[in-house]
C-alpha cells in the first residue's frame, strides 16, 4: 500500500475536525504575521482546541513564512523564497561520498537503480542512488526514534498512517537487507556469470535483477529487490525531475486559486 493510500484510509471524522483546526489556525497566524496584531480569539482557539482533539502540542504550526508570501502575492503565481522548506534542493558540486554504501557498493547500488528506474535521466538516477544511500544510512537511528515516541505521537503517527506502517518502521531493519541482499546478487552473478555483476553486460544484469525480482519473497534477493525498487520511486519522484515528470505545484504559492481549465 502506499503513502497516499494510507492517507485516504485514515481519513476519519477526527482527521477531518483536525484538519479543520490547522487550516483555522493557519488563518490566524497569517493574519498575524501580516497585520501585527493576533485576534482575540486566536488565543482561545489555539489555547482550547489541542486539549479538546489531544494533539501533541507543537506539531501543526504552518510556516508563517510562507503564509504571509502567499498572501502578499497579490495573485501571482510565485516559486518558494530562497531557503525555504519547500525550496529544491540543489545537487552539489563535489563528488558524492556514500554515508551507508562502500564505494564498490555505491556502484552496485547505483547500476541497480538505474535498472528499476527505466529511461531516466543519469542525473536523476545518481540523485535516486544518494538518496537510497543516505535513507540505509539514517535507516537504524529514524528506527530507534519511533520505538522512543511520545506515546501521544504514537497514537498519532498510527491514526494518520496506520498501524502496520508504524509497527513496520519500529521493527525494520532495511541496513541489513541491504547488505545481505549485495551479498546475495554477488553470490548469483558469480554462480551464474563467474563474474561480478559490475563487469556482466546490460543483458546480463538485467536478467539477473528480474531473476531477483521473481525469487521467493522471504530471499534476501527478493528482500533486496523489493526495498530498492521502492526507494528508487521514492527517490526519483521526490526530485526536481520527478517532481517535474509528475507536474507537481506544490513548490508555488498563489494569492487567489488559480482554479481549473475546463475540458472542451
Amino acid at each position: 500500500m502506499t503513502d497516499s493510500d494510507q492517507i485516504r484510509d485514515a481519513g476519519t471524522h477526527d482527521d477531518l475536525t483536525r484538519r479543520q483546526w490547522i487550516l483555522r489556525l493557519g488563518e490566524l497566524v497569517a493574519l498575524a504575521g501580516v497585520s501585527g496584531v493576533v485576534p482575540e480569539f486566536a488565543t482561545l482557539v489555539a489555547g482550547q482546541e489541542p486539549a479538546t482533539t489531544g494533539l501533541p502540542p507543537g506539531l501543526y504550526e504552518p510556516s508563517q513564512d510562507h503564509l504571509v508570501h502567499a498572501l502578499s502575492s497579490a495573485g501571482k503565481n510565485w516559486t518558494p523564497p530562497p531557503g525555504s522548506e519547500t525550496d529544491y534542493v540543489l545537487p552539489g558540486s563535489d563528488p558524492y561520498r556514500p554515508q551507508f554504501f562502500t564505494a564498490e557498493e555505491f556502484l552496485v547500488a547505483t547500476r541497480l537503480l538505474e535498472i528499476l528506474l527505466g529511461n531516466v535521466n543519469p542525473g536523476a538516477v545518481s540523485q535516486a542512488a544518494q538518496w537510497f544511500d543516505l535513507y540505509l544510512h539514517s535507516a537504524a537511528e529514524v528506527r530507534t526514534a519511533v520505538q522512543n515516541l511520545d506515546p501521544m505521537h504514537r497514537v498519532l503517527a498510527v491514526e494518520f498512517f496506520g498501524r502496520d506502517a508504524v509497527r513496520e518502521l519500529e521493527a525494520s531493519d532495511p541496513q541489513s537487507v541491504a547488505r545481505s541482499g549485495l551479498v546475495a546478487l554477488r553470490q548469483l552473478s558469480t554462480q551464474t556469470y563467474g563474474t561480478n555483476f559490475l563487469q556482466l553486460s546490460e543483458k546480463q544484469q538485467i536478467e539477473l535483477i528480474t531473476t531477483a525480482g521473481k525469487s521467493q519473497p522471504q530471499s534476501d534477493l527478493r528482500k533486496l529487490y523489493d526495498l530498492a525498487r521502492t526507494e528508487a520511486i521514492r527517490g526519483y519522484y521526490t526530485s526536481a525531475e520527478g517532481l517535474k515528470e509528475l507536474d507537481y505545484r506544490g513548490n508555488a504559492f498563489y494569492g487567489d486559486s488559480p482554479g481549473c481549465t475546463p475540458k472542451p
